[in-house]
């Protein structure tokens, strides 16, 4: 039997190479033919550059940075060829900043951007930006402002023309998300809330988010705020489409092409995904949706994975078209207990034998 391993990171547990080789150990421990390949995934968000490092030479370049609420840390983004990886999750990301401290007004990109303008001062052709995981709601406002502080330093240029003479760099997107700027739908109602914001804080920010744009659109004589993924990582996505003239790619599709993924996918028996929570928003361009949609032509089934699922959310998964949606967690485990690595690794392990056990009761829908 061939099993393809795509599972995305467990965030703030278990990197994407590690639940692979959890859930490979769990396999090989009831089928010992089995033929497994694991395909290390991000969609962008946690994990994109430690994915990419895999697939591609790579040289890791360090730059004295900051997080979302402005304390000093290490940035870090890769090159490959002329072409710059920048997974913003590792500079300003939400799981760097603790619950205690978060708030989206006061969470900037800034740091995001003196990433980006090193890698403009390094003469790189093309970047790919890794939105998600993000802590701020800034609509990019701090990342435009590092770019210009250390492009020109003291310069009153508006930034747009303190980029032109980097027209030519190709900027990429790697997002899944589609929503829009503002709105219903937009950066500030659908995201800022898993970021710490109160429902007050959420007006605020879509009022920011309303005026940035309109002030941004007046200036530039065009509108991003409507194109999907400009609600990506906080309003983020906006600045890099509205000032980089960026586009948007899916992050999955970007990475899953890169390994080849059809080709390893297309006489598999099984395919596992996973991610460290499922629940409806999974379907709306998270990894395992990602993964189910390049499989489907193939008629493989797609096993997700997850430490937390309800049972609601369980039958909208499977009806959306996974074969099945497990929780490797029992449900008397804390949530503390169930987030140590060596215990999210056991729990992974026992999925795969409960499911692959010849004997196993589980309903697998092929």
């Amino acid at each position: 039997m061939k099993y393809v391993l795509a599972i995305d990171s467990f965030k703030g547990c278990l990197t994407s190479e590690e639940a692979e080789k959890a859930a490979e150990k769990g396999i090989i421990a009831v089928d010992k033919e089995a033929d497994i390949v694991k395909v290390p995934v991000s969609d962008g968000g946690e994990g994109m550059l430690d994915v990419l490092a895999t697939l591609l030479p790579m040289e890791k370049k360090r730059v004295s940075s900051y997080d979302a609420m402005m304390r000093p840390v290490e940035g870090v983004y890769g090159v490959s060829g002329d072409t710059a990886y920048i997974e913003i999750a590792k500079t300003c990301g939400l799981a760097q900043i603790e619950p205690e401290v978060r708030n989206p007004l006061v969470a900037t990109s800034y740091g995001v951007g003196l990433l980006v303008a090193d890698a403009l001062q390094s003469k790189c052709r093309k970047m790919v930006i890794g939105l998600g995981g993000s802590a701020t709601s800034d609509n990019g406002i701090g990342m435009l402002q590092a770019v210009k502080d250390t492009l020109a330093p003291g310069c009153h240029l508006p930034v747009d023309q303190i980029l032109a003479p980097y027209d030519s760099v190709e900027v990429i997107l790697a997002s899944d998300v589609t929503n829009p700027l503002c709105g219903e739908r937009g950066a500030a109602r659908v995201f800022a809330l898993q970021k710490g914001a109160s429902l007050k804080m959420i007006n605020i920010l879509e009022r920011k988010a309303i005026t940035f744009a309109r002030m941004s659109a007046l200036h530039c004589g065009y509108d991003c705020k409507d194109v999907p993924g400009a609600g990506a990582a906080g309003g983020l996505g906006y600045a890099f489409l509205q000032y980089f003239k960026a586009k948007v790619q899916s992050g999955i599709d970007l990475l899953l092409n890169m390994s080849h993924f059809d080709d390893i996918v297309v006489d598999a028996d099984y395919v596992i995904t996973g991610e460290g929570a499922s629940d409806k928003q999974t379907l709306m361009g998270k990894v395992p949706v990602g993964i189910l949609k390049r499989v489907q032509s193939y008629a493989v089934p797609v096993i997700l994975i997850a430490g937390k699922i309800t049972d609601t959310d369980r039958d909208i998964l499977k009806n959306a078209g996974f074969a099945d949606a497990v929780c490797i967690n029992p449900e008397t485990m804390t949530l503390e207990k169930a987030m140590e690595k060596d215990i999210a690794k056991i729990n992974i392990s026992q999925t795969m034998k409960r499911l692959f056990t010849r004997d196993t009761t589980m309903n697998i829908n092929y």
